[in-house]
């Protein structure tokens, strides 16, 4: 019988997470689980959690008066429960943990299967391309948004109703252990990793490390498990082999076990290519543009047929499959001109892969305009990386760039030297002065590219830009 919420008390949750009782009434049936006091509703669990900027103990009077129906909290931590209020209260060490172990005991109560997916680029948008496979063959599962880390995955784990059948997590990290802690939680049926890039590159110290925390993935997986591993990315490859597990490889050369094959760019329109599989071939089209989809929606397929969905499945999924908010998205705005966001994040890896898709695009009449954010974590590597960003730019022919953020006079400065113009490769010091100076240089028919790492908030110019005219 798998777990539902209004069914489950309180008093199993606490013997879940080795809690201690403190007070209230054993028998309370909670409707569900919140980590944030100004969004619970009425009858759900407050789990107080402690951050680096705040410290979950200081709402639990906010939520109780909102309607929590019962707090978790951490042995030691101050907290006020209001006046005529009678919530159970049940005290753990460590309530992140007792999060995930809630997380994983719930997990093992319903009978899915799961695709863990991580990797330095692409594990969103394959996330979305295998829910769109998948939905296909039953209700599916997925973490909203970035639900991805320790607190976003339990949650999205403990939101399993008994119709669900298979389940696609995306999980992030910024220290070693965090995937393996991710992956003991959801226990998955089929591990991908995506590639490895010099994402997280400041945490962790070099790429070699990025490898080795991506792959506690693989690590973890059980015996039964399957791992799907980017076949063209040698240094996943050699580090995933230490661990004997079974694993399908998917990429564009010879020896992948799931291969691109006749790789269709058609610009603005999108991808296509044949899909082949133990002799079997398949043309796949993807809609939405970038050359790095192809990897993205082979891993996306690799993972599905693992779970033995049908290559019909696999080919109606993936065009269905219509882009993400933020990742490489096309918008058109007035007089011919389009909008390619991608501001959601970046590192060097995905810069070049969207610059690479952009040559696409280019034809007599498009002029290009490119706004880019600093890429953050990359600790020594973030001057090279971003003069390297500069000079890339020059050679993509760009008309205009305009930069932001603590390296914007570095990537200026590399685009001047690769031979663009000094007026026409400027620092913006506000989104609003981006915005100014991006309107002032737009002509109808451009193409204006705009990309950044997540903390860089580059969406605010992309919310400006939307409906301007040249």
């Amino acid at each position: 019988m798998p777990a539902i919420w209004g069914d489950i008390t309180a008093e199993e949750i606490g013997s879940r997470i080795s809690g201690q009782w403190i007070t209230g009434k054993l028998q309370t049936l909670p409707g569900g689980v919140s980590t944030d006091s100004r969004k619970i509703g009425a009858g759900e669990v407050f789990w107080a959690l402690t951050g680096e900027r705040y410290d979950g103990h200081d709402f639990v009077e906010h939520a109780v008066n909102r309607g929590a129906a019962g707090v978790v909290v951490e042995a030691g931590r101050r907290y006020t429960i209001p006046n005529g209020r009678n919530p159970f209260v049940i005290s753990v060490m460590d309530s992140l943990k007792a999060l995930g172990d809630f997380a994983a005991w719930w997990r093992r109560q319903h009978r899915v299967t799961v695709i863990a997916i991580t990797g330095s680029v692409g594990k969103t948008t394959t996330k979305e391309m295998a829910a769109c496979i998948l939905e296909l063959g039953g209700a599916t599962l997925k973490n909203p948004g970035n639900y991805n880390n320790l607190i976003g995955l339990p949650l999205t784990l403990l939101s399993l109703e008994p119709g669900h059948q298979r389940v696609v997590l995306e999980m992030g990290m910024n220290r070693p252990g965090e995937i393996a802690r991710l992956a003991e939680i959801a226990d998955p049926d089929v591990g991908v990793i995506t590639n490895v890039g010099m994402a997280h590159v400041k945490g962790l110290g070099n790429l070699k490390s990025v490898a080795k925390a991506k792959v506690e993935l693989v690590e973890k997986l059980s015996q039964s498990a399957h791992a799907v591993l980017n076949g063209d990315d040698r240094l996943l490859l050699r580090t995933a082999s230490v661990f004997r597990k079974e694993m399908i490889s998917f990429g564009l050369g010879k020896g992948n076990d799931v291969r691109g094959r006749r790789v269709r760019n058609k610009g603005r329109e999108g991808i296509g290519y044949d899909l082949e599989y133990r002799g079997v071939s398949w043309p796949v089209n993807v809609r939405v543009p970038g050359v790095q989809q192809v990897y993205n929606s082979l891993a996306a397929a690799t993972a599905c047929l693992c779970l033995k969905e049908s290559f019909e499945h696999i080919v109606q999924g993936l065009s269905h499959f219509a882009g993400i908010k933020g990742r490489f998205l096309l918008i058109p705005l007035a007089e011919g001109v389009t909008l390619v966001d991608d501001t959601y994040n970046a590192n060097p890896q995905s810069l070049n892969a969207a610059l690479r898709s952009l040559k696409a695009f280019i034809n007599e009449r498009s002029r290009i305009i490119v706004a880019l954010g600093d890429m953050l974590e990359l600790g020594d590597a973030a001057v090279p990386a971003h003069k390297n960003a500069g000079r890339r730019i020059a050679q993509l022919g760009t008309k205009y760039f305009v930069a932001i953020g603590e390296y914007a006079p570095v990537m200026t400065k590399a685009a001047e030297q690769a031979g663009m113009p000094k007026m026409k490769a400027e620092v913006a010091r506000t989104h609003a002065e981006m915005v100014k100076k991006i309107k002032g240089n737009m002509r109808p028919g451009d193409l204006i590219f705009l990309k950044g790492s997540r903390r860089m908030a580059l969406e605010k110019v992309v919310e400006e830009l939307k409906g301007c005219k040249p």
